[in-house]
């Protein structure tokens, strides 16, 4: 017991002593080595003077040593994305298998990390275990990055000791559910750029090309058409009221943006709105359903007792009103109900979904359905995407030239009818 709590208390030691380096500021060198040979590189050090006294220690003639230049801004790094957590859960699983120690995986791919922010995380993750955490317990010290289902997983395989097949079960999963994400952000990207585009295009033509157009209007005394007036109008209104306009905009987002994180109701109401709207109301109910039905195969298949993963599979869900129909699903599991009962009595998984789910349930082959269940619908999601991108193109387009070309032609129509009376 002493040699353990020896062993432990010298561990703790050089972690510390790892910390106290990672905290130096790094300095960039240039050298001579014996055979006068340009030589750079990179250190950590308290001064400029240890690393020259570092280098002379090893047989080179020192150059140029200064500190390493620090970002004017994002010093500390970008931030985490769920990307670089499925990357680099690929990269452990993979050293796992392949019989890497757990920490130098660490050393491995903190060493090749880019992201200094995603590097120091590592690091710590690493010292943590060094010093007798489990790896639950070290990743539960970023829980954002590492949320709660990702660490679920990863104690399960620790528990059941094939953490290596579970670290691989799991970069599975946060490659799936990133694209399924990266799809539904490309469906939605694109009309939304053209309206913001459409959007300062009309701004700039009544702030600046209007008021041109209505001055020589004035000045010709030229009698306007319905349409060119409706135009004047809001060209002079936004010229005195930008501000409220402008104002009004921002302040509107950022209401909605504030009633939905703060009102329960009505991020409901919205959720359930989203899920109803033509096309991508489908696009939606199919993301979450293959969210559902990967998330809890994974669980299932690590072990986690399937009242205690539905928690964590309502989250992932990406869904208010079905993360509240998991929820239900997890009462009505604890009384003793069959999963694809349960999933009936929500209505909002279609019958295939359930009827696989019930011969998973009978044949004991419960993941294997959810795994299929998964792939249909993000194949569907992806197809749908595609079909979804090549039917907007052409709409956007036309709404776009719509709106511009129906203020030009407004512009234009006096022009016209002047021209005619000559």
């Amino acid at each position: 017991m002493a040699t353990v709590t020896a062993a432990t208390k010298n561990t703790r030691q050089q972690g510390a002593q790892r910390a106290q380096i990672s905290q130096m500021p790094t300095y960039e060198w240039v050298a001579l080595d014996k055979r006068g040979k340009r030589m750079k590189g990179s250190m950590p050090a308290k001064n400029a003077s240890l690393v020259k006294a570092e280098l002379r220690r090893q047989g080179m003639n020192p150059q140029t040593v200064k500190e390493r230049a620090k970002p004017l801004f994002g010093g500390s790094g970008k931030a985490v994305k769920p990307r670089d957590v499925a990357i680099f859960s690929r990269q452990i699983a993979t050293m796992m298998a392949s019989g890497v120690p757990m920490v130098q995986s660490f050393d491995i791919i903190a060493d090749g990390q880019k992201n200094p922010r995603f590097k120091t995380m590592l690091t710590d993750v690493k010292q943590s275990i060094e010093g007798g955490s489990t790896l639950n317990e070290a990743l539960g010290q970023y829980p954002v990055q590492f949320d709660e289902l990702y660490r679920n997983l990863v104690r399960a395989g620790e528990s059941a000791g094939v953490l290596d097949t579970i670290l691989d079960t799991v970069a599975t999963y946060k490659e799936k559910t990133e694209a399924i994400k990266g799809k539904i952000k490309k469906a939605l990207f694109y009309p939304i750029m053209v309206m913001v585009v459409a959007a300062a295009v009309i701004m700039i033509m009544l702030l600046f090309v209007v008021p041109v157009f209505a001055k020589t209007f004035k000045d010709a005394g030229a009698e306007l058409p319905a349409p060119t007036q409706l135009l004047v109008t809001m060209s002079a209104f936004m010229q005195e009221y930008w501000y409220i306009v402008f104002g009004g905009l921002i302040g509107g987002i950022v209401a909605l943006v504030m009633a939905k994180k703060r009102s329960v109701k009505f991020a409901h109401f919205l959720d359930r709105l989203s899920l109803k709207l033509p096309v991508m109301g489908n696009i939606l109910r199919q993301s979450a359903i293959a969210r559902f039905s990967r998330t809890l195969g994974v669980t299932f298949r690590a072990g986690v007792p399937l009242v205690e993963a539905m928690d964590a599979v309502a989250g992932a869900t990406g869904s208010i009103v079905y993360a509240d129909a998991v929820h239900q699903m997890r009462d009505d599991i604890a009384v003793g109900h069959q999963l694809q009962l349960s999933m009936r009595q929500t209505g909002l998984f279609p019958n295939m979904v359930v009827q696989m789910v019930a011969i998973g349930e009978e044949s004991g082959a419960l993941d294997a359905m959810l795994f299929k269940c998964a792939e249909f619908y993000e194949e569907e999601v992806s197809n749908a995407v595609d079909s979804l991108a090549s039917l907007l193109e052409p709409l956007m387009m036309v709404i776009l030239g719509t709106v511009v070309g129906g203020i030009v032609v407004a512009l234009y129509l006096p022009i016209f009818k002047l021209a005619g009376t000559f």
